[in-house]
């Protein structure tokens, strides 16, 4: 960006390659800009394939960077949602924050290891700590995922075993979840037990189908590719040649969890995702996600990424209501 600097204000111009990207980049009239604009109170003006951004020095070198970013989405043949808008925002914001335990090399943003590609898509973090799980599915051969509903746990995990499958690291997916639910029993729901299991397993069939199309993931699904089963029928079986997923993890017994934990075979990649703020079992029954928290965290070779309400990507407002509840529970202990 070609800048001229008044005191602390800035005035430069980014230039765009492609046009027809504009409008995209741009949101309907102008509405991605615009939030922009009120975010970092800079003004932007287009015309052509030029965009002027005025403002504080700072401001307006945050909204270079969103703006690179949402473009180089474009570019890669992604579309761009106010979601990826308040994404970008976030991430450059955490990446300049002056806090200590904030303070990210801004190069992490475009590292390759923080990155998942697959041919449906290219999936970049959001947030300071969806940038470290990111590099941890790569690194380790074990990662929890922990923190609040919203976070990208689960879909970036679902993202990364669709990567290894595709790059033919891993022979097949392997999805888990206990099937336990807050206030309802499966014997009650109607059908035989894969349409009992399936609406808890859902999730994980939502997050397949935006990395791979939804008739690739029934024809893998056929194959044995992918499976998607509850936790009680991982018992007896060792997962090799394999990137396993359990969701909802806060939901087993400690005993389920060392079950779960002890099929890792070869070439084994294993992933646990869940809330230990949400726990549906039965009062007095300790969470296994708890539990191996506490057993395992000394484990050097395991990685434990922890989430928090900053990290939503989910509406905003689903941020603030982790975030009450959070400074709520706080309060009473």
């Amino acid at each position: 960006m070609k800048q001229k600097k008044i005191e602390n204000y800035t005035s430069g111009v980014l230039e765009f390659e492609d046009n027809l990207l504009l409008p995209a980049l741009y949101g309907e009239h102008n509405s991605f800009l615009a939030r922009i604009e009120n975010e970092f109170g800079c003004e932007l003006s287009g015309k052509g394939n030029l965009l002027s951004v005025e403002g504080p020095e700072e401001a307006c070198l945050l909204t270079r960077d969103v703006l690179l970013s949402l473009y180089e989405r474009l570019e890669e043949g992604n579309e761009v949602t106010i979601e990826d808008v308040e994404g970008a925002i976030r991430m450059v914001a955490m990446l300049d924050s002056p806090a200590p335990e904030m303070v990210v090399e801004r190069d992490e943003v475009a590292d390759e290891d923080a990155v998942i590609r697959t041919r449906k898509a290219v999936i970049r973090p959001r947030s300071k700590n969806q940038a470290k799980y990111i590099k941890a599915l790569k690194a380790k051969d074990m990662t929890f995922g922990l923190g609040p509903a919203g976070t990208g746990k689960t879909f970036l995990a679902v993202a990364m075993a669709v990567s290894h499958l595709l790059e033919g690291k891993v022979e097949r997916i392997i999805l888990s979840r206990p099937a336990v639910e807050a206030g309802e029993k499966l014997g009650f729901l109607p059908g035989d037990m894969k349409e009992k299991v399936d609406p808890y397993l859902r999730p994980l069939y939502d997050a397949l189908g935006q990395m791979i199309s939804m008739e690739q993931t029934e024809k893998r699904l056929e194959r044995g590719e992918i499976e998607v089963a509850p936790l009680a029928f991982m018992r007896g079986r060792t997962l090799s040649d394999a990137f396993v997923i359990l969701d909802e993890a806060q939901n087993t017994t400690p005993m389920q969890m060392k079950m779960f934990l002890t099929r890792f075979g070869q070439n084994c990649h294993m992933v646990v995702c869940g809330d230990p703020s949400q726990v549906d079992l039965p009062d007095g029954t300790k969470s296994g996600l708890r539990d191996a928290m506490e057993t395992l965290g000394k484990i050097r070779d395991i990685a434990f990424i922890n989430f928090d309400s900053s990290d939503v990507v989910r509406h905003k407002l689903v941020g603030k209501i982790v975030k009450a509840y959070d400074e709520k529970q706080g309060t009473q202990s």
